[in-house]
């Protein structure tokens, strides 16, 4: 007859329900992966893979009885930190789909909303195509791998212990957000400036010439100039998306 203690028992588990639980809340809110799109089978089957895969990088976790308030606290810890490093990951795509915002307000295309399936929000055409374009660059430029990692250098930084949320003192998540406005005009920057100097010269031909009807004129010239920068700033679109990227990831190292 088969027999094992508590002991023996938690030995088994408890290696593998902390990492486990830290991915899955990662898939939960991992931008692409963590959509609607994806099952909820596939993603609790990546989630085990990685908790599998990464126990030879990982220290040995604490022996806490299931049934004791510390171990209470400590899968609060880990959907914490899983949700807070999806949600850092998710604030870079707001910050490209916030620039596309801007810049679509410039071009006079915010009027041209619809809603999103996949966020189950409105959004406009210029952050869709923005918001499109980052989920192809973030698989090709190998990101969700970064995320990854950045999760298995978490459990060094923030190890599951006594004290659940030092996580929040140290990371501070709520100074995040400014990250987002930083990002977004950063982007957006350059076009913003192409089309603020379109509209100082129709403002200047206004003056000049009363008799030329400006709305008339300046509506198709400011969506020309917008969508030709967009063509032109588009390849340097990899290096501030794959910066504040990694930037926003440096927090759990």
């Amino acid at each position: 007859m088969l027999t094992f203690s508590e002991a023996q028992l938690l030995a088994w588990i408890t290696p593998l329900a902390w990492p486990f639980l830290r991915a899955l809340a990662l898939f939960t809110s991992l931008p692409v992966l963590g959509t609607r799109t994806v099952p909820r089978r596939v993603r609790v089957a990546l989630a085990a893979f990685i908790a599998w895969c990464a126990q030879p990088m990982l220290a040995a976790p604490p022996s806490v009885a299931l049934d004791s308030p510390l171990a209470l606290g400590l899968v609060a810890q880990q959907l914490v930190i899983g949700l807070a490093l999806g949600f850092a990951a998710r604030l870079v795509f707001a910050a490209v789909e916030f620039a596309g915002e801007l810049i679509g307000l410039q071009m006079g295309l915010n009027f041209a909303g619809f809603f999103d399936p996949v966020s189950a929000a409105s959004s406009t055409a210029t952050s869709r195509f923005f918001g499109t374009t980052i989920a192809w660059l973030f698989i090709v430029v190998n990101g969700h791998l970064l995320v990854v990692a950045a999760l298995v250098q978490s459990f060094a930084a923030f190890p599951a212990g006594p004290e659940p949320f030092a996580f929040l003192a140290a990371a501070a998540p709520h100074r995040w957000g400014a990250e987002l406005f930083a990002t977004g005009a950063w982007i957006a920057l350059p076009l913003l400036t192409m089309l603020l100097f379109v509209n100082l010269v129709l403002g200047a031909i206004s003056r000049v010439a009363p008799q030329i009807n400006i709305f008339a004129i300046g509506f198709p010239l400011t969506l020309a100039v917008g969508l030709l920068g967009m063509l032109l700033t588009l390849p340097a679109l990899q290096s501030p998306f794959t910066l504040a990227l990694e930037r926003m990831l440096g927090n759990f190292r």
